[in-house]
Formats: structure tokens, sequence, C-alpha cells
């Protein structure tokens, strides 16, 4: 913090371009005065305190309505309540009021933290609110909610908020369903609310994952957005909200069911943490300054993303030692780096209807246990992973069978059938106690790399101890997570739910990738892909190519369209290897070679998007951070209406550099491109300057719906 931002009374994170500009008058709870691009040194503090008062309402409260990080409507705010909750039927509104001096840390290099405590005496409630300006510009900022009073307090809502530009008009937020996981839908921002709820336990296929407010036609690479994400895997909100007396906010939070957070005396609930990013730059400003957090992190991958075979779609429940051990060493010989083994290893797995709790090897399968596979695999230099979901229970199980009581239902209750599975309830210590013990052991003893971690169904009805679970239950995967890896500190596990249904920043805090869908279907893949990273960098997302004839859609799509697809995340194969041609094989092999190759950049570069003038393209990559190597796709979704399309312009480049622009090999050129050829194709490469191929750009191939072309950019 400078001189001139140490004002008493103000106080400034700036990171990034970023900033948040608070006035900490006691006893008020701080009002944010801003939050957006970093304005630069502030001449007079108290200038701009009285230059952003807002006048009264009209018809309304006698004094501004100002939005605090807190709102309350002791303050004239008429919209939802940062913090809200009740004394048996008493002080169903909070009045809170600064109880210390606000506390700030700031770093010389950008970044630091706001300590606020502000209490209601009336009420017995203490807040300390922590808010964290991170290097990348995301701003992050939780709740602590104390009671300090006698008798139980219940929580009904902790909130984070802040507001953005009054120039914000469009809202961007995303939907989805099994195997169509992030479609995007966008309306204008108008007077009321606009929330996305979800209460399915866990995140969900249609979790909009980031909501996003921003200027008419803000894109990927122009227009200013502001994005706010709860780091939560359980019930949440996420919220844009504006009333004629304020401006618009974003605020997200656990969505909290009546009576689940009920406070004894002394004790207290903390929020988890809600992300916010703004950027001046679209949607990709956004996801560079989201991935940069992520990136930083000390539990973020180090070490290059193995090349992974997983054998669902291969074998299924079908595990036969031979077979196995056929298809691992066809993977090993075209350079797969870890082999899974999925569903159907565990006592009683002959479909999905049996089995789950029992995490003991079925004796009737593998009657020398799982060492004979692991052995072989790991002699031929592959790390070696399992499917587990320890957080369901079929019940035809003996766990269910002997423990009916574990189950996240009401008593003498069960929940609508699904899967032919019901919940554990983890909170319960002696469940959690059982499934960490089982699961180490197997960990163990067979030196696991590697978990696939699922969890396929909704949490309906879930009650613990009289009240709604899902909150206990969510901090109980979280413990379950945090112990186990801290037991086996190598482990590497993948957050996978029905595919893409638990994506977000609570569980990426304790797994090492997510399962991005369930469908590998590369034309449903390009936009799940697309839209998942935007909060989700490359080496996190799991991408594999399967086989022809997709498992999921049933549709027929060639090779080289599903290697394209499949390069640009943490790859892998879900494809039996022992139906490949050779032809096939050859093909997969020189593509894992190219991934290999180009993974350094693909894992730590900054992801770009085009606005591509021809909606039926996508044009979009990675960059490194010295700008000097790029890869691009060109993918086809559609078929255009152009017969000539537009060219293609590559953002985020040096504009100072010459860069040879070739297409890989190893992806292939589709096989209509002979029939309309591009002189620059034809011969192979094309070398020009950064500035020209941003804002000129090069001749782009007509190609056919479910056709990609990779081009690999490199300076001179």
């Amino acid at each position: 913090m400078t001189a001139a931002d140490a004002h008493c009374d103000i106080v400034v994170l700036r990171a990034a371009g970023t900033a948040l500009i608070l006035e900490t008058v006691s006893p008020a709870v701080p009002r944010v005065l801003h939050w957006g691009a970093d304005p630069g040194p502030l001449d007079s503090l108290d200038d701009l305190a009285l230059a952003t008062t807002p006048p009264s309402p009209v018809a309304s409260v006698e004094v501004p309505v100002l939005t605090r990080l807190i709102p309350q409507q002791a303050d004239g705010w008429v919209g939802r309540p940062g913090i809200a909750g009740h004394r048996d039927g008493g002080f169903p509104h909070l009045r809170l009021r600064q109880t210390r001096p606000v506390t700030v840390d700031t770093h010389p290099d950008g970044g630091g933290t706001v300590l606020v405590e502000a209490g209601d005496v009336q009420a017995g409630i203490t807040v300390r609110t922590e808010l964290r300006m991170e290097h990348s510009g995301v701003l992050r900022l939780r709740h602590e909610v104390v009671n300090e009073g006698p008798g139980g307090f219940s929580l009904g809502t902790v909130a984070a908020l802040l507001p953005v530009g009054p120039q914000a008009a469009e809202v961007l937020d995303f939907t989805g369903r099994w195997s169509g996981e992030r479609t995007p839908q966008r309306r204008a921002l108008q007077h009321g609310l606009t929330a996305r709820e979800s209460r399915r336990g866990r995140t969900g296929h249609d979790a909009t994952g980031l909501l996003i407010a921003g200027v008419p036609g803000f894109g990927f690479r122009h227009g200013e957005v502001w994005a706010v994400h709860a780091g939560w895997s359980g019930n949440h909100v996420h919220y844009a909200e504006r009333f004629p007396e304020h401006g618009p906010v974003l605020g997200a939070g656990e969505l909290l069911e009546s009576d689940e957070i009920r406070l004894a005396a002394g004790q207290s609930y903390q929020s988890p943490w809600i992300h916010f990013a703004w950027s001046d730059q679209g949607l990709d400003g956004l996801t560079d300054r989201l991935h940069r957090f992520l990136r930083v992190r000390d539990s973020h991958p180090r070490t290059p993303r193995p090349v992974v075979l997983n054998t669902w779609e291969a074998v299924y429940f079908d595990h036969r030692l031979d077979r196995l051990r056929e298809l691992a060493d066809l993977a090993t010989d075209i350079g797969v780096e870890r082999f899974v083994l999925d569903d159907g290893w565990f006592r009683g797995r002959r479909d999905s209807t049996a089995g789950l709790g029992d995490w003991t090897v079925d004796q009737d399968t593998w009657p020398d246990g799982l060492h004979p596979l692991v052995e072989h695999v790991r002699a031929l230099g592959m790390q070696i992973g399992l499917w587990v979901e320890p957080e369901m229970v079929n019940p035809d199980s003996d766990l269910a069978r002997t423990h009916p009581d574990w189950l996240l239902v009401a008593p003498g209750r069960t929940a609508a059938p699904h899967r032919d599975q019901q919940v554990l309830d983890l909170a319960r210590p002696e469940a959690f106690t059982h499934i960490l013990a089982q699961l180490d052991a197997l960990v163990g003893e067979y030196r696991l790399d590697f978990l696939k971690w699922d969890h396929n169904r909704d949490l309906l009805e879930a009650v613990h101890n009289g009240a709604s679970g899902v909150h206990a239950q969510t901090l109980a995967v979280y413990r379950l997570l945090d112990e186990l890896r801290s037991r086996h500190p190598g482990l590497e596990i993948e957050s996978c739910s029905s595919g893409g249904a638990r994506v977000d920043y609570g569980i990426l805090d304790r797994t090492d990738r997510v399962w991005t869908s369930d469908t590998i279907d590369p034309l449903e893949r390009q936009a799940i892909q697309r839209w998942t990273g935007l909060l989700v960098p490359p080496e996190l997302l799991g991408c594999h190519v399967g086989a022809a004839t997709a498992h999921t859609t049933g549709r027929t799509t060639s090779l080289a369209f599903r290697l394209a697809t499949a390069l640009f995340g943490h790859a892998g194969i879900e494809w039996d290897l022992t139906t490949c041609s050779r032809d096939e094989l050859d093909q997969l092999a020189a593509w894992i070679q190219l991934h290999k190759r180009l993974r350094h950049l693909l894992h730590t570069g900054t992801t770009v998007h085009t606005d591509h003038p021809d909606p039926a393209a996508w044009l979009q990559g990675v960059v490194s951070q010295d700008r000097r190597h790029a890869v691009f796709s060109l993918a086809q979704l559609t078929r255009t209406t152009e017969s000539v399309p537009p060219p293609l312009r590559f953002p985020g480049l040096d504009p100072g550099l010459t860069y040879t622009v070739a297409p890989c090999p190893e992806i292939g050129i589709p096989t209509s491109f002979p029939l309309r050829p591009v002189p620059w194709l034809t011969r192979g490469s094309v070398r020009l300057r950064g500035s020209v191929l941003a804002d000129v750009g090069v001749a782009a191939p007509l190609l056919d719906p479910a056709q990609a072309i990779v081009l690999e950019l490199k300076a001179d």
C-alpha cells in the first residue's frame, strides 16, 4: 500500500490491474467504493469517498443506500441480506457494527488481506470477514459467524457479494445435464434477482460454475466483465441483483436449509471461499486470472500430467486378467503412462446393482487379489489407479445389510432410487472411520498412484441427526480426502461425479483433476471443454480419446477429430485398444508423442479463444508464457454457410516476433482438405509476424462438420 493509499478511512487492495477500495469509517461495516480496474494513485481519499456517495433514494430511506461488505436492512438495503438468521424467533435482522479496527496487510508486489470484525451485541452475533487479493487479481472473501449469546442461533443466509459496474447489462451463466455439462445461457441483467441455486447436495451437472456480468456484447477477447464462483461442493447459490436503489451486485454462498446450521453458544460457522474476478479483456481475461490463481496453489500438480488409459469403455464389468494384461501391453506400447482399472473389481460387483461400500477385492474374479495385474502394469513402467465411489452404498452390499442406519436419510426412510444406490452418511464418525480404513488399506496394499473418485447421485432428502445433512456430508468428504492424502502424500485423485457434476474450487483443493464429462463424443466435448475451461485450466481437465462410435451418443466421428479434441487437456484414452487396427494404434502413438511434446505448453500456457466471425467454427488455443510458442485448434462444429471461410486470426502472440505456422501432422489434415486447397497449407507452412497473424490472419480451410485441424506456431 502506498502512503497515499494508507489513509485511516480508506483501504485499497490491488494486484494485476485489479483494485478493491473500501471505506472503513467506524462503526459501520466497511463500504465497497469500487471493485474493478485499478485507478492508480489516489490523491484525495476523502474526495473519493464523497464523490462516490450517491443521493438518498426517492420515496425510501433518507440516507444513501451504500453497498457494504455485509448488506443489512438497517442500512436501507432491500435486496438479499449478506447474513441472516434468528435466535429462537428473535432478531431476524442483524445490525452489525465494527467491534475491532480493520486489519490490513498488503504486499509490495501486489495483493494482500483485510480482516473485518463486526457484531450485533443485542443479537449476540459476531462476524469476522476475511478478504484476500491474490497476485492474479482474483479476490476471495469468506465470513465466520460466531454465536456469542445464550441459546442457539439458526443461520439462514451467509453470502459474499460485491458491486459490479453499472455498465454491466448482461448476464452469462451455465446449465447442463448428464453428458451435456456447461451449456451457456445469456440474457439481460435487469432489475430484480437473477439466481442460480443448487439443492442437489453436489455441485451438479447444471451448476453455473461462474456467474458472469458484463457490458453488452462482451466476448472472449473484448468487454468488461465481472464473475463470481462459490468454492463449495454442496448446496450453493450464485446470484446477480439490481434494484432501483442501487446498482448491480454479484454474490454467492452455501445454500443452507432450514436449521441446517444451528450454532450453540460459542459455536461458529465458516463460509466457503467465494471467488471474484474482474477483466477488461473479456472472458479470456477472467480465465487467465482464474488459471493463474489455481496454478500457484501449493496443492497444484507440479509434475507432467501422465497420459492415462482408463478401462471403463474398454471392458466395463468384464474383468479378466488376460484381457487386462493385453490391454496394458498395448497401452505401454503406444506411450500410455497411467493404467486405471475402473468399476467392477470389488466384492460382489458384477453390475451396478451391488457391492458399493464393500471396498475389498472380489475373490471370485481376483483370487490372488489385484497383485498380478498391478505387478504387470508396474513392470511395464506405468502407474496404477483404481475407481472408487466411497460416498455411496448399494442396498445389496454387506455394509448396507450390516449398518442400515448409516444411510444419509431420515430414520425409517430411503431416498428416491437412483442407480440402485443410496448415500452413506460420512458425518457419522463410525461410517467415516470404516471407509477411511478401507481406502487406506487399499491404497497401502497396492501402492496406488491414483484414485478415480466417483459420486453418481444427487443427495435427496439428506438427513443427518434430524436436520439437513448436506453441509455435514460435504465437510466429511473434504476431511476424508484430506486424511487419505495426508497418509499417502503421492496419491493423486480425480473428482468424477457422473462426469462433470462436481467441478468447483472446493473439491479442487483436494483433487488433482476433474473428469470433465462422461461423454467423450468429441463434438459434445468441444463445447463442454470450452466452457469448463473458463474455470479450470487444461492440466486439470480429463480429456480422453474414445472409440469411433461414442458410448453416450452413438455418433461416429473420425479419429483425427477425436485426437484434436482430446489434445487440449490432461490427455487419456477410453477405448478397447485390442479392437484397434495397426494404423489406429500408430496414430494414437503419434498423438501421445505430440501431447508429451506439447504438454508443458498446454499445461502452463495462457488459454485463448477467438471471437471468430463464423459461429459454426471455433478457433482456440494455448500460448506459452513467453509468447514464443502456441498451439491452436480450428474445429468445425456444424456446416458453415460460407463457401470461403473467414481467415484465422491468432490472439495472444507477441506482435514483434515472427512465427512459423504449420499443421501438426500427428493429427493430420481432414480428408476434405485436398478438394478445397489452401495455398499456404499445401506448401506446409507460412511465416508471419505476430501482429499480422493477430490482425490480418491466414486463410482457413473449408472443413466439413466434426472435423478439426491443429496448428503449431513457433517464433524464430
